[in-house]
């Protein structure tokens, strides 16, 4: 899943998710005439809470 982040001045939005990176770019382009010039975007992967569980005792295994 893909979460969709426009800054725009000191406004925030956080939209989503999307299944795809594709889909959120297409939102993207119907949202971007509505924010100003100078927005900033990005499209981030969002991660389950037990995929960094896994990771996390991986690690500490490895450390031991």
């Amino acid at each position: 899943m893909y979460l969709l982040t426009i800054r725009d001045g000191l406004q925030t939005r956080h939209i989503g998710p999307y299944a795809t990176t594709q889909q959120a770019a297409d939102h993207l382009d119907l949202l971007l005439p509505e924010c100003g010039e100078r927005a900033h975007w990005q499209i981030h992967e969002l991660e389950s809470p037990e995929a960094l569980i896994r990771v996390a005792r991986k690690s500490s295994a490895i450390a031991a």
